[in-house]
């Protein structure tokens, strides 16, 4: 299917590519049809392409002039052509973590046959894991269970400020919370695999590479075992070198994309040589028409699991026609789970100033002492608020920062309110809940222009 105009020497060259190829095409001249500018206007939403030619081969989005020629020349286009091209499935996801199982789901209830492919090489010392993903398994999860108990110990020495009385040594097993966050992590794999199973979609444990387009295969890797591993390190403030023997090396400097083994550039996706990751465009759509990537191994987004699960039920329902809805991708709230939360959502103010200038920006800011800490004697003036506002736009909030207990609780609801539009008035018109951290945004007053002390004295 040919989308094209008919003066246009572009669409022209595409016409006569696939008349010399004996191809028999549907072409749709926008120019001499009553609706053409609304059409136009539709696809643009749906392949993020303004321009015309806009090829579709076999329901597969080729692109316009420039990549239906590179198509031509890497045999991409041939093997879209041909006639007996049927594909075991409708859709098959490599990755089993939050944006591909969203995929998964979403798809095979539009009716869709689809594979799910998931396997995450053990570690030298054994450990492996379930279907879920870094969430799951070794990421947000586990994360906030193991804040959970720092806070309980936090709370114990709380306590008898409270009144609580106790004689006996409080301590903390390691290994009885590590054991109970397992056998929840495992109960999740389970559920995971379950739902999948119940909605008929395929689940193998083997890791997918590309072979060539439209053709994965399936190796599984061998299974690691305790080893020794020689590590050498080098000294970035100097020529000393590091030197020993280990069983196991903790990476603890972010997250790998385990992009390079896949067989990506058989087909020709582009990868972010650095970082691994794969750059998309804002339909997730990768260098490769027919494939995509959503979740952490997409660059520039956030890594973060419901980001990954809203990109990737989006993409199935735009996949298979049933909305055109796109991720957005600015207004995501999200929180750090450190002893002291700190959750924000919109922009930091760096960015905003970037973005909208710094005449056009009021920031409202003040320090709080939430009510729990006063009895308990935490220090005051560590909790802080924040919000940027766009002065050019009514004062809409754009940014929204907060330090302080329940951080997490606290900006999932301002989220939504921003998500609607939210404005310093509307915050000011909101009636707060006494004594809450959350009610400090309702009645904030001081500017970081005015340059006032925002310490607090009194309760």
């Amino acid at each position: 299917m040919i989308f094209s105009k008919s003066y246009c020497p572009h669409s022209t060259r595409v016409k006569e590519l696939f008349s010399s190829l004996g191809v028999e095409c549907n072409v749709l001249e926008l120019d001499q049809v009553d609706d053409g500018a609304k059409v136009q206007e539709v696809l643009s939403e749906i392949t993020n392409q303004k321009t015309v030619p806009n090829v579709f081969v076999n329901k597969v989005h080729v692109g316009g002039c420039d990549q239906t020629f590179q198509a031509y020349q890497s045999g991409l286009l041939q093997k879209l052509l041909q006639e007996d091209s049927a594909y075991d499935y409708d859709l098959i996801i490599v990755g089993g973590g939050s944006g591909g199982l969203s995929c998964a789901k979403e798809a095979a209830i539009l009716g869709k046959k689809v594979m799910v492919l998931d396997f995450v090489v053990p570690s030298p010392q054994g450990t492996s894991w379930g279907l879920g993903g870094t969430c799951v398994n070794v990421g947000c999860i586990p994360k906030k269970l193991m804040h959970q108990a720092a806070l309980l110990g936090q709370a114990l020495c709380d306590s008898r400020k409270f009144g609580w009385e106790y004689n006996q040594q409080v301590k903390h097993n390691w290994e009885t919370m590590t054991k109970a966050i397992q056998n929840h992590i495992s109960s999740l794999n389970w559920g995971y695999r379950l739902s999948l199973r119940e909605k008929a979609v395929a689940y193998v444990n083997s890791y997918g590479e590309f072979v060539e387009h439209h053709k994965i295969k399936i190796q599984q890797l061998e299974k690691g075992s305790p080893g020794k591993l020689k590590v050498l390190a080098k000294s970035t403030e100097g020529t000393e070198t590091i030197e020993g023997v280990y069983n196991t090396v903790l990476l603890a400097i972010g997250r790998d994309s385990c992009t390079r083994k896949m067989g990506l550039e058989k087909i020709g996706v582009k990868i972010n040589e650095k970082s691994g990751k794969i750059p998309v465009n804002d339909v997730e759509q990768t260098s490769v028409p027919y494939v995509y990537a959503v979740g952490d191994v997409s660059e520039g987004k956030p890594e973060l699991t419901p980001v990954a699960i809203q990109s990737g039920k989006l993409l199935a329902r735009r996949l298979f026609g049933a909305s055109l809805e796109k991720c957005d991708y600015i207004n995501v709230p999200t929180t750090v789970f450190t002893p002291l939360e700190y959750g924000c959502c919109g922009l930091a103010e760096e960015k905003a100033i970037e973005v909208y200038k710094k005449e056009n920006l009021e920031i409202y800011h003040t320090l709080f002492w939430p009510l729990e800490w006063t009895v308990a004697g935490r220090e005051n003036n560590t909790c802080y608020a924040k919000i940027i506002c766009n002065k050019l736009d009514h004062d809409r909030v754009i940014g929204f920062h907060i330090l302080g207990p329940n951080a997490g609780e606290v900006t999932q609801g301002f989220a939504a309110a921003m998500k609607c539009g939210l404005t310093k008035q509307l915050l000011d018109d909101t009636i707060g809940i006494h004594p809450t951290c959350g009610e400090v945004f309702t009645t904030l007053e001081i500017t970081k222009s005015s340059g006032l002390d925002i310490t607090q004295k009194g309760c």
